[in-house]
């Protein structure tokens, strides 16, 4: 019989998961790994394998507890109209508080696509797998805003929101404004066609 872990793995995670999505993979330090998560470098060896597992773990993490909840809304069987409209407000509420860790560190996932581990085809799959998850929810989110809509155009509509969340994700560390207005654009454009 194995030896028991003497410490919660998913608790773990988040902790590491906190450390990686505001530092990345590669700034992420053993010991500031270590200090977060209370584990010395063999436990983590030990249950992650690496601290690639251990990153890998945090990515799983991120979508399971943080990106898919936050889209639950529109991926269910029924997307209410307002759906997107909420979805975007309440990215854009993440995103301008300063106390928030997306405020502060955009989307881990994004941030490793432009992070040297994006060049790593386990992550760029991971990151690719998730914009489509991305794009697919807004895109529920337009056909329910606008069941009566040009197929066409709605799909156009749910690119650009997709593509302008993707930039908010991907600016608001430097220019957390400029993230919002994105947002901003991404309503506006939903509401001028509903």
């Amino acid at each position: 019989m194995g030896r028991r872990r003497a410490f919660d793995t998913e608790e773990a995670i988040r902790a590491a998961r906190g450390v990686f999505w505001s530092q990345g993979f590669e700034t992420a330090s053993l010991p500031a790994l270590e200090g977060a998560t209370g584990l010395s470098a063999s436990s983590i060896y030990n249950a992650f394998g690496s601290k690639r597992g251990l990153f890998d773990a945090a990515v799983a993490s991120y979508l399971d507890e943080i990106a898919r909840p936050r889209l639950r809304p529109l991926t269910g069987a029924h997307v209410e109209p307002g759906a997107l409209v909420g979805y975007l407000t309440g990215l854009r509420a993440a995103l301008t508080s300063p106390d928030a860790l997306p405020a502060r560190a955009g989307c881990l996932l994004i941030n490793s696509a432009g992070a040297p581990i994006g060049g790593d085809e386990a992550i760029a799959d991971a990151v690719a797998a998730y914009c489509q998850e991305l794009r697919a929810a807004l895109g529920n989110g337009v056909r329910a805003r606008l069941p009566e809509g040009e197929a066409a155009a709605c799909e156009t509509l749910a690119d650009v929101c997709a593509g302008l969340v993707v930039a908010a994700f991907a600016v608001v560390r430097v220019d957390p404004r400029q993230a919002a207005r994105f947002v901003d654009a991404a309503c506006s454009l939903v509401a001028q066609k509903g």
